[in-house]
Order: C-alpha cells, then structure tokens, then sequence
C-alpha cells in the first residue's frame, strides 16, 4: 500500500529541505576591494581575484582551553580531592566489614548443618552419592569450626 502524501507532510518535508539547503551550498570569497578593504561576500568579484573561503556547517568549535587555576582554586581542588579520598576508603572499610560479616554468617550457618546430626553426602570422582563416615563427618565439623574461627575473628 502506498502512503498517502497528505498537504502536513509536504509542508513538513518542504521545510526539511529549505532548512539544510543553505548549508550544504553555502560559499564564501574573500577578496580586497580597490581602496584595499577586505570584503567577504556570497558571490565572487568578475574583476578581482578571490580566494574561496570553506564555511564549517557543522557545529561550532570546541572554546579554547581554560585558563590557569589561581592558587585558591588549587588549593579549593586540594581540599575536595582529600574528602573524596576520605569518603572512598570510609566506603571501602563498610564494604569491607559487610563482607567480612556475610563470611562469617555463612560459616557458621555451614557449622550448623554439619553439626545437624543429619546424613552427610558427597558426591564421588563419577559424580555418585556418598554418604560419610563417622571418621568423616567428625573431620567435616572440625573443618567447619575452623572456617568459623577464620571468617569470624575481627581483622
């Protein structure tokens, strides 16, 4: 089906292409003028010669760098750059101990299971379940506390 070209449409389209084409036939000569004024202008001179001139349609050019910073404003830049070190490793330490906490709840809730009295498995070279052994079970529980005194302990 073919869209119907309504009278908005064409209006809107006609509008698109006015809008860009100045842009992308825009020219610009340069010369000087008998009493040896520069001129700028659309059309070139017959009688003189002129140097044609490319004009950037894009966007304008990034602003030059900024000037140098006064020693307040060092110092200004100083003072933050410490607080964000500071507020950083204030982050990094509760980081730190959130980790160290979820560590430790995780070893003892490991303790807890082992210490269960339930059946204890584990699954062999062929991937098969195993139950353990008293001998085993008493080892896993010791491994278990371990873990618990590691994760647990204030570092």
């Amino acid at each position: 089906m073919i869209a119907e070209v309504t009278p908005m449409k064409k209006l809107i389209l006609a509008a698109l292409v006015l809008s860009l084409a100045p842009g992308a036939f825009a020219q610009l000569y340069k010369y000087t003028d008998k009493d040896g004024k520069t001129v700028y202008s659309d059309t070139p001179p017959a009688s003189v010669d002129s140097k044609q001139i490319k004009v950037q349609t894009g966007p304008a050019p990034a602003p030059a760098a900024a000037p140098a910073k006064s020693a307040a404003d060092k110092t200004a830049d100083k003072g933050s750059k410490e607080a964000r070190d500071t507020s950083k490793k204030a982050e990094d330490e509760a980081k730190r101990k959130a980790d160290n906490a979820e560590r430790c709840a995780n070893a003892r809730e490991n303790l807890r299971v082992a210490e269960s009295g339930r059946r204890q498995t584990r699954l062999n070279a062929k991937g098969e379940v195993e139950y353990l052994d008293d001998q085993e079970i008493e080892a896993n529980k010791a491994a278990r506390r371990a873990d618990v005194e590691r994760a647990c302990k204030e570092s």
